[in-house]
């Protein structure tokens, strides 16, 4: 049985490096992760703002048109470690102009997506589609919630425009910031809880805390704070950064993924974001938490890169992107170009990345609009995928902007 596996992972080794090297023989900047965000963005009509569709591939029903404010805000980030500002400037823009044009809210949030394309005058649309067994326009409700690792991620895209773009990139940033800011939680540890979850005018309130958000948080803030010179915004940084310590788990030497509903007991799935952010992101932890790479290494990895957790069903093109972009940070080249090999492996026919090598690739969470459903990835052209493909590619570190730790 050993000698099988040993002959299977030879092959699928050799079919993966030998994919990629067909693919680098042909390379062109336009071939290339950031050519490949470079041109969604070039065959967008006009010159407007413009969210990006997460899965343009995607057949009718949810994910159709459907654009994740998480993917759009990597896409701007990477776009920006691409030497492409004026291309983050057009998702950039969408952003800003989404806080202000809501069809209700108008306190400074964003909702987790929006309707891809040229954004228009007068309230940003959302996405939905048409259910005709229902015979109704239908829209889920956690596209329209708003998590507040969402929120951080859409900070970060507009700080990393906002060096070349001026201030009201940064105000935007703030804007977002003051909203995360009532999220801010006394039990246990601290940290941020969730945000919310389902429409107005009366959304659910999450009560549970993500170690993957109050890390996202914990760089946005403390970005902020350097930008506009106001220590409010460390203090804050500081909150999300010691949750993220604290959920560190010594005997597994494994970040849990956060809390309960209770703010308290602990998430025991494992988690890759979990694991890999927390390193690239807070200071010195790449250090002190090294031990997480070698969890995930032992407990993730799969076909050459990595799962999303544990289930090691198929790769994780995403995640695996995610500790390329370490492993170059670190100065691993070597690990980081054969994670990379994988990446170029899962190419789609649109140019662009699968988000999985499976059909479906299970993450260990249940979907919040149906909790008997697991929550899966998709073998689709997935704009996330894409965007840390190009993050790696460039070795650019999307929490700190620039091509370091922190």
């Amino acid at each position: 049985m050993a000698r099988i596996e040993s002959f299977v992972w030879i092959v699928t080794t050799f079919i993966i490096i030998l994919a990629a090297t067909q693919l680098r023989a042909l390379a062109t900047p336009e071939a290339s992760a950031c050519g490949y965000l470079t041109g969604l963005i070039d065959k967008a009509p006009s010159s407007g703002p413009l969210f990006l569709p997460s899965y343009p591939t995607v057949e009718p029903g949810p994910l159709h048109g459907a654009a994740y404010l998480y993917d759009n805000a990597v896409a701007a980030i990477a776009l920006v470690g691409c030497g492409e500002q004026d291309k983050a400037y057009r998702i950039g823009s969408a952003i800003l102009w989404a806080i202000d044009n809501d069809r209700t809210w108008h306190d400074g949030r964003l909702r987790n997506a929006y309707a891809a394309g040229v954004v228009t005058n007068g309230p940003v649309k959302l996405p939905g589609w048409w259910d005709n067994t229902q015979n109704k326009w239908l829209e889920d409700r956690y596209q329209v919630g708003s998590d507040v690792g969402n929120m951080a991620w859409a900070m970060l895209a507009l700080l990393s425009i906002d060096v070349n773009a001026g201030s009201r990139f940064r105000d935007g940033a703030a804007r977002l910031g003051a909203w995360v800011a009532q999220w801010a939680d006394t039990r246990g540890t601290g940290g941020f809880t969730g945000g919310t979850f389902g429409h107005e005018p009366t959304p659910e309130v999450r009560t549970w805390k993500s170690t993957e958000h109050n890390t996202d948080l914990a760089a946005a803030f403390g970005l902020l704070a350097i930008r506009t010179g106001d220590s409010r915004w460390r203090d804050k940084a500081t909150v999300a950064e010691y949750f993220v310590n604290t959920m560190w788990d010594p005997g597994c030497a494994c970040f849990a993924a956060g809390t309960a509903e209770d703010g308290v007991t602990h998430n025991p799935i494992l988690a890759l974001d979990a694991q890999i952010w927390p390193l690239t992101a807070l200071h010195g932890a790449a250090g002190k938490f090294a031990s997480a790479m070698t969890t995930a290494e032992q407990r993730m990895s799969v076909g050459g890169g990595f799962s999303y957790g544990e289930d090691r069903h198929g790769v994780w093109t995403e995640g695996t992107g995610q500790m390329a972009l370490l492993m170059k940070l670190l100065g691993k080249t070597e690990r980081a170009e054969s994670l990379i090999a994988v990446i170029e492996s899962q190419r789609s026919p649109d140019g662009g990345f699968y988000a999985t090598t499976v059909r479906a690739l299970p993450t260990g969470f249940v979907l919040d609009t149906d909790p008997t459903k697991p929550r899966n990835y998709f073998r689709l052209s997935h704009l996330g995928a894409a965007s840390w493909a190009a993050l790696a590619e460039r070795g650019f570190n999307p929490f700190t902007m620039t091509k370091g730790l922190p």
